[in-house]
């Protein structure tokens, strides 16, 4: 998914503004939605997506790592959801005078019940 959006540590970040790239992974049982077709019975991942433009395209952060950590927070408060592996790029990043090809964050987290589980 990708978003435009005003995060970084320096002001000229938030003034500026550029791309965010966010690859999304969500664990979850979804036996019952595949054997009854039924979206009441898995999680919307049109849902997931809107949910991620708010978070990018909303207040700013300093971190891509609290970028990562709220949108792994919204995607585990759905009803089944087990863990999420967020990673968040910025490419095309300016640092010390020289164009990184990008700057990413992925982080894994887990529900407290299916870390008891696991």
């Amino acid at each position: 998914m990708t978003f435009y959006g005003y995060h970084g540590a320096r002001t000229q970040e938030r003034v500026l503004g550029q791309r965010f790239v966010v690859d999304l992974e969500l664990g979850a049982d979804l036996r019952s939605a595949g054997e009854s077709d039924d979206l009441t019975r898995t999680i919307d991942y049109g849902e997931l997506y809107h949910e991620t433009k708010q978070i990018i395209e909303g207040e700013p952060m300093n971190l891509l790592e609290a970028l990562a950590a709220r949108i792994a927070a919204a995607a585990l408060r759905h009803e089944g959801a087990q863990w999420a592996r967020v990673r968040v790029r910025k490419p095309g990043v300016a640092i010390a005078g020289s164009i990184l090809a990008e700057a990413a964050v992925e982080i894994l987290r887990e529900t407290a019940h299916h870390h008891e589980d696991a």
